[in-house]
């Protein structure tokens, strides 16, 4: 298996992951009554802010638990939610833990996120797949409009034997395309661990263990 291979399964991992677990919450569900619990509740009129305590919410699929939520709008059809403190995130196959998780939905879809964690961890099991995908990241941030995830903090993405760790990694969905690059110099570099599957066909030649120094952006995409 080449490198483009790699590096092209790993970017379909991280597109499966991310969709699986928030931005691709059905919009269906979004717009299923919402069911929420919590210790305490207060409404800022002046602000068009609401304030959960002890957070517990449930829509569809989605469940949510947070110390502290924050929304501008009761439902998710234009809003901005703000998660605070041992944030939980949880939909069909799909998991995420994280220390606060800024969402912004429009419409009932998702337009951007950012979710930050000392790591954020994300555990995902697609549906006709019984290995479960884990990554982690001290932040990440996903464009609906740009169609841009980016991974950065220490990511590392696991699948299997396979794993690919950097210090920052962008996957464009529209392209197809992952760059993962270092912080800089002295940094750890881009680091792939790829494990062969039993096959016919001689692929188990590639190397278990790769590492890439950091290299401009566009140096380091799926060739």
């Amino acid at each position: 298996m080449t490198n483009r291979c790699i590096f092209s399964g790993i970017a379909a991992v991280a597109v499966a992951l991310w969709f699986s677990t928030i931005a691709c919450a059905q919009e269906a569900d979004l717009r299923l009554p919402i069911s929420v619990d919590a210790d305490s509740f207060a409404y800022d009129g002046k602000n068009a802010m609401l304030t959960y305590y002890g957070l517990k919410l449930n829509q569809g699929s989605i469940g949510i638990e947070a110390d502290e939520g924050r929304a501008s709008n009761v439902d998710f059809e234009d809003s901005v939610w703000e998660f605070k403190g041992n944030v939980v995130i949880d939909v069909e196959n799909g998991h995420v833990e994280c220390d606060s998780a800024h969402l912004k939905f429009s419409g009932h879809q998702l337009q951007s996120a950012t979710i930050t964690g000392s790591p954020a961890t994300f555990e995902m099991q697609r549906p006709d797949s019984e290995v479960v995908t884990h990554a982690e990241a001290g932040r990440l941030e996903y464009d609906f409009e740009s169609g841009i995830i980016e991974f950065s903090g220490d990511a590392t993405i696991t699948e299997g034997g396979n794993q690919i760790s950097s210090n920052y990694l962008v996957y464009n969905i529209e392209e197809q395309r992952i760059n993962a690059r270092s912080a800089g110099e002295g940094e750890p570099r881009v680091k792939i661990i790829y494990t062969p599957q039993d096959s016919e066909d001689g692929d188990d030649a590639t190397p278990q263990n790769q590492e890439s120094s950091a290299e401009p952006e566009d140096g380091n995409d799926d060739q």
